[in-house]
């Protein structure tokens, strides 16, 4: 994958992010529009979160511009973070669950020799330790040995709940909490560069994986401590940080434009799931009903295997001419009288208008 340009940092260009920063978090919002996405639009927009925006920042500016009102977002990023951001739109909120397991890759900036009490560059650095003298081998193997499945304990300034309060409000008080660690994988982690106390990471992660924490992880197990000095989401899923919108000064005709290549239906943003088909006007609608429909009645599709779609699958639910009607789920099978081997597939979530 063509990975975008990792920035060097100089005081000068920080400066200018802060200012950048500034200018956007106090900007107006643009002028409510009611025409530039049809109402039937559903599915999921590939955006490229600005630095300095919250994830909620992105819903709200899209959500006035667009003049819609069922919009959310799937996969937070930090503010001061930037890349890929899912949107979900129209029935696409109904759909964010079943996108958690998608895998991510960043770009990111690991710098040693400084510890924050975020573990990112927002922070205040409360731990300092020189790195002159330690060689880019010693950096280069430490890193390698966080690829696999590893343990992370979740920042104090996170969102993550514990009796029921994100952890951030405690952080805020000063306070900190016991956290229980939590498994993450780490599919790939590459050393593109090391300039210095800087070290160019690219990762590729499972879910639930907090970059700055593994920075700050690396940067302990090299006993100089670290914290993650600037992030790219490059890919979320389907999703890549190339073909990503860019919100600021978005506009009705570069969306139409762009949006061929930066939006997917729900159906193309659930792959993973197996698709059946129903055959019968009848059937389709007691899916509309949310009507459990027997096996007998259903078209397995010809790419799929029925052998490999077992109890509890969810799976994707089309009509003969190939429409998305719902996501569904499958049922146990039993034998009839007659040894017939029977189940069902019942709707879990309807994806068009009743």
């Amino acid at each position: 994958m063509k990975m975008t340009p990792i920035p060097y940092h100089s005081e000068d260009k920080r400066d200018k992010s802060i200012r950048y920063m500034e200018s956007i978090l106090t900007a107006a919002h643009p002028q409510r529009s009611t025409n530039i996405v049809p109402s039937h639009l559903h599915g999921i927009l590939n955006v490229l979160k600005p630095v300095g925006w919250t994830s909620h920042d992105v819903v709200l500016h899209l959500r006035q511009l667009l003049g819609i009102q069922k919009i959310g977002h799937a996969g937070t990023l930090d503010p001061a973070a930037t890349g890929v951001l899912p949107i979900l739109l129209g029935k696409g909120t109904k759909i964010a669950s079943y996108l958690l397991e998608w895998e991510k890759e960043y770009a990111a900036v690991l710098r040693l020799g400084q510890s924050t009490d975020t573990q990112d560059a927002t922070g205040a650095i409360i731990h300092q330790t020189p790195v002159d003298g330690m060689s880019e081998s010693l950096i280069r193997s430490v890193v390698n040995e966080f690829v696999g499945d590893i343990q992370q304990i979740p920042p104090m300034y996170s969102a993550v709940k514990i009796k029921g309060q994100p952890l951030y409000r405690a952080a805020r008080r000063g306070e900190t909490v016991e956290r229980n660690p939590r498994s993450v994988t780490i599919y790939r982690l590459e050393t593109l560069a090391v300039r210095g106390c800087d070290v160019d990471l690219r990762v590729h992660c499972s879910k639930g994986t907090y970059i700055r924490t593994l920075c700050a992880d690396i940067g302990d197990r090299l006993k100089v401590g670290g914290h993650l000095l600037w992030l790219e989401r490059s890919r979320v899923g389907p999703f890549s940080v190339q073909d990503a919108l860019d919100v600021d000064g978005l506009t009705e005709a570069r969306l139409s434009s762009e949006m061929s290549r930066s939006f997917l239906t729900i159906d193309e943003a659930l792959p993973q799931l197996p698709v059946v088909v129903v055959m019968k006007a009848e059937d389709m609608k007691k899916v509309m009903n949310g009507v459990p429909i027997p096996w007998k009645d259903i078209l397995v599709n010809q790419d799929e295997n029925m052998s490999k779609i077992g109890e509890g699958q969810r799976v994707r639910i089309r009509d003969i001419q190939g429409q998305l009607l719902a996501i569904g789920i499958t049922g146990s099978s039993t034998r009839s009288s007659g040894g017939h081997e029977m189940g069902t597939v019942r709707v879990e979530t309807m994806c068009i208008e009743r």
